[in-house]
């Protein structure tokens, strides 16, 4: 009697290209330093390109930081992260100031970044992974999962006139902005089911590690290593994670919805 054979395991489909006929991002994630473990190359290669790039960070990362206390943590990486973002070419960096650790998923998250996507416009909106998980074990953080869920939900919120009303002008006098429908894509970096990719060259990827690097305090509360040589490693290693998936090239791989 013979043992009925398994079938060998499916291979990982190649990834696709990131569109690239776009030219406004909003980038929208929790913490700062979440965009710099790898996206930030793929947007040192955006506005290298002629295309506009604003971060929008939900909280301040006041509690990234055990030796320091929140208000001092607070101030310090915000400084971090607007050194991070010039570093890749980015001016405009916004803070919602939820509190670091307990972001809530729900309508008060969902309106906050839905006023940022109708203010800023954006063709392309990039989250981080909002999974469960990385891709195996290690389970990812409630602030990450909260976050990146609202992005997705937020996008639709903003092109709704009947959701989230009191933003938007009523006649000419109006503070508010007009209902954004135009996002055509949801770009979630560190995905473990990524589809996509961005190649990077060798200065889009300098730019990264200088953007990570700069994230000084932060590093050396993780590690004894040097900040540039730990951001260096750091950011080799995930540039090279979607090379066999992307003809081996670098890249800055994402899970990309449509909508």
């Amino acid at each position: 009697m013979t043992t009925p054979q398994q079938p060998p395991p499916q291979q990982p489909s190649p990834l696709e290209d990131m569109p690239e006929d776009w030219q406004r991002a909003l980038a929208v994630v929790a913490h700062p330093d979440d965009l710099e473990y790898g996206a930030a190359a793929a947007v040192a290669e955006w506005v290298e390109a002629g295309k506009e790039v604003t971060y929008l960070l939900v909280t301040r990362g006041e509690a990234g930081i055990d030796g320091l206390a929140p208000d001092e943590c607070a101030t310090v990486r915000e400084a971090e992260q607007r050194a991070s973002a010039r570093a890749v070419g980015v001016s405009t960096v916004e803070f919602l100031g939820q509190r670091d650790g307990v972001i809530e998923e729900g309508p008060v998250l969902r309106e906050d970044i839905a006023a940022a996507v109708r203010r800023h416009r954006p063709e392309l909106v990039v989250t981080i992974n909002h999974h469960d998980t990385w891709g195996g074990t290690y389970w990812n953080t409630p602030d990450h999962r909260a976050v990146g869920r609202a992005v997705l939900d937020a996008v639709g919120d903003a092109g709704n006139r009947w959701i989230f009303p009191g933003q938007l002008e009523r006649d000419g006098a109006g503070t508010g902005t007009g209902t954004w429908g135009g996002v055509r894509w949801v770009a979630v970096a560190a995905s473990p089911y990524a589809t996509h990719a961005a190649p990077v060259g060798d200065k889009a990827v300098e730019r990264a590690v200088a953007s990570l690097a700069e994230h000084r305090a932060y590093i050396t509360a993780l590690s004894d290593e040097d900040p540039v040589a730990y951001a260096r490693s750091v950011v080799d290693r995930g540039l090279g994670m979607g090379a066999e998936r992307y003809g081996g090239r670098r890249c800055v791989s994402f899970q990309l919805y449509p909508r």
